[in-house]
């Protein structure tokens, strides 16, 4: 897909509703041919699950444990009912530019599993170097049928 795709009115109007626009904020949204691009690719964006899970842990204040997953959707929201019953924003605030990267790579039409630096740190220096203690997080992506049969089976 590129800047060129046309998009079909329906989705114009969908976004328009989501996004709240009014027609003249709509206008302007449709002006920058970058958006229609992204429109073009929403429905693969909504069927990916980005998963950051706790691949090191120890001292973690908020008990992250290793094997602990943290689920958002494609669009980088938080899905709660996957996630641990507490969510370190610190470790979040670290995995913000992964997170977004696979949102680009989504919109390139490029894998976001093919990340090279798919690990982040929460901002908590570890005990060692006068901090309480340190997660580590790994980025994957998932077809959300795959996320939401896991999720299934741990329920």
């Amino acid at each position: 897909m590129n800047e060129n795709t046309p998009i079909d009115e329906r989705l114009w109007k969908i976004a328009q509703k989501h996004l709240g626009y009014s027609d003249d904020e709509l206008k302007q949204f449709r002006e920058n041919p970058r958006n229609a691009d992204v429109l073009a690719r929403s429905a693969e964006l909504k069927n990916k699950i980005i998963v950051l899970e706790v691949v090191e842990s120890h001292g973690c204040n908020s008990r992250h444990r290793v094997g602990d997953k943290i689920h958002l959707d494609g669009a980088g929201n938080l899905l709660t009912e996957l996630c641990p019953k507490r969510v370190c924003t610190y470790a979040l605030n670290s995995a913000a530019m992964m997170v977004f990267a696979a949102n680009e790579m989504i919109y390139a039409g490029v894998d976001p599993n093919q990340i090279r630096f798919r690990r982040a740190s929460c901002f908590d220096v570890g005990l060692q170097c006068g901090g309480w203690g340190r997660i580590v997080l790994e980025l994957h992506v998932e077809d959300r049928d795959s996320a939401a049969a896991a999720a299934d089976q741990r329920a």
